[in-house]
């Protein structure tokens, strides 16, 4: 049976609570990494593979959960590098003040790299059958190297300067924000051993909640307060951010919202009709996003 998203989070921070102190060999640094780690946040990255694992008939086991639980690792490790003073210089991450504020720039840089480097260490040093480890390990590097992730947090300062058109601005979120949550969704499949055309289903859904992660995110810093979201709002607009609010004003990116989770509904009815399983557990990650019932009314 399928969990619901607040059990996945109390198992995934649970494990984050009980391990990282064995992997990591200096105090200060451990403090450094293990603050940002457990300040919170809503661990919808190793919950999706979690729920994915369990849709697909398969049981979350020990090495299942580390696979998992790495990913937010690697995630907390982009957050902590995004936050430093010579990227967007953020004092205010999850209600709490920055790694770099807490810890100074110099570690805070090196907890995030002891980060990066223990995620994929949790990924292969495992249980796992050889070839999940190894394409688990692949695919996260594509998610997060220089053709995913990472390219995409130079897209976003190189667009700084400069306008984007619609196609370029989903581009550049595709890989800053959807590259991860689409392989969250994969790395189910991928534990479970699915054929690849279940896993190219997988991903397409992976793709539409990134890409519908991104807009709500981009939604939230314009209508949400500091409080409510427990960081610093209306920022993109003063630092000349490309967002969907700002190419699109709130209606339409209210509308492209609406549009992109009517899409990974569809794709969310799909695998259910190609694998015979019920992917009815989506639903409640897809819930996440709330959208205006006059603008949903005409998806």
């Amino acid at each position: 049976m399928v969990k619901s998203v607040a059990q996945y989070q109390e198992m995934i921070n649970d494990y984050l609570a009980h391990h990282l102190h064995d992997d990591v060999d200096e105090s200060t640094l451990f403090s450094s990494m293990n603050y940002s780690l457990m300040a919170g946040g809503k661990r919808l990255r190793p919950a999706l593979t979690l729920a994915v694992v369990e849709m697909t008939g398969g049981v979350i086991t020990a090495d299942c959960l580390q696979a998992a639980c790495a990913l937010e690792l690697l995630h907390t490790y982009s957050l902590i590098h995004d936050d430093l003073p010579a990227m967007d210089n953020d004092n205010l991450r999850r209600g709490k003040a920055t790694n770099h504020v807490r810890f100074g720039a110099g570690m805070a840089t090196l907890a995030g790299d002891g980060l990066l480097t223990l995620a994929f260490q949790w990924v292969s040093d495992n249980g796992l059958p050889s070839a999940v480890r190894a394409e688990l390990t692949r695919q996260l590097s594509l998610a997060a190297g220089p053709s995913g992730m990472v390219a995409g947090q130079a897209r976003d300062i190189l667009g700084e300067q400069r306008n984007l058109d619609l196609p370029a601005l989903r581009y550049l979120h595709r890989q800053k924000t959807g590259a991860l949550l689409q392989y969250a969704v994969k790395a189910g499949g991928i534990l479970t051993r699915q054929s690849e055309p279940v896993i190219e289903q997988l991903a397409r859904f992976g793709a539409q909640y990134g890409l519908a992660f991104q807009i709500y995110d981009d939604i939230l810093d314009v209508t949400a307060s500091a409080a409510q979201l427990g960081k610093a709002t209306h920022k993109d607009a003063g630092e000349h951010k490309n967002t969907y609010p700002g190419l699109l004003g709130l209606t339409g990116a209210q509308e492209q919202l609406a549009a992109t989770v009517a899409a990974a509904r569809q794709t969310q009815q799909r695998l259910s009709q190609m694998t015979g399983h019920s992917f009815d557990g989506f639903s409640q990650f897809l819930a996440y996003f709330k959208i205006s019932s006059n603008v949903e009314e005409k998806h």
